[in-house]
């Protein structure tokens, strides 16, 4: 990805994760924003892209943080909220049997007491591929990835979901559900 497709989309991390209000912006309850809204409050706090630019983006992230709705006119990220007041409307899934969490090693003593909880965001997120929790441990520090007994977990009562771009989510992951490496 070029600097100027990370900058864009850094910047849409931020506000259409955490904090629309930065550039007054308004998202509906499922995390939606008009497009050439977004569009013209970015322009007018400095930000400057154009609509290809941001379709560009938008198609060639290859973890699909965002998602255009189907007339192209509304935007959304695809998961990773800290806003509490968003619903993805997300429907309940059957997750495989094993799922993992990629985190950094700084982080395991308080994981080991605590099992895996959103901190700042509505879910834990997890992925199907060990490779995928590499990735994500590694721009934290030194990675570490941890196997999750999601099937257990549902037999026990947890709820887990399935965002468009393939992540799975769960409320937390208590410490009986988690396997640490070695």
């Amino acid at each position: 990805m070029t600097d100027k497709k990370v900058s864009i989309s850094k910047f849409l991390s931020l506000i259409l994760r955490h904090a629309p209000d930065t550039i007054g912006l308004t998202l509906d309850k499922n995390g939606w924003a008009d497009v050439a809204t977004l569009l013209e409050r970015a322009h007018a706090h400095g930000k400057r892209f154009t609509l290809e630019e941001l379709r560009e983006v938008v198609t060639s992230n290859e973890k699909q943080r965002f998602a255009f709705s189907e007339d192209g006119c509304s935007i959304r990220a695809s998961q990773g909220h800290s806003l509490k007041s968003v619903d993805l409307e997300l429907a309940p899934a059957q997750p495989p049997e094993i799922l993992y969490h990629g985190t950094a090693s700084r982080f395991v003593t308080a994981i080991r007491k605590e099992g895996l909880k959103a901190q700042s965001r509505q879910h834990v997120h997890l992925s199907e591929a060990r490779a995928t929790a590499v990735s994500v441990g590694t721009r934290y520090g030194v990675p570490v990835v941890l196997s999750i007994r999601a099937v257990q977990m549902t037999a026990q009562g947890h709820v887990f979901y399935r965002a468009d771009n393939g992540v799975w989510l769960t409320d937390a992951v208590p410490l009986r559900f988690i396997d640490f490496p070695g």
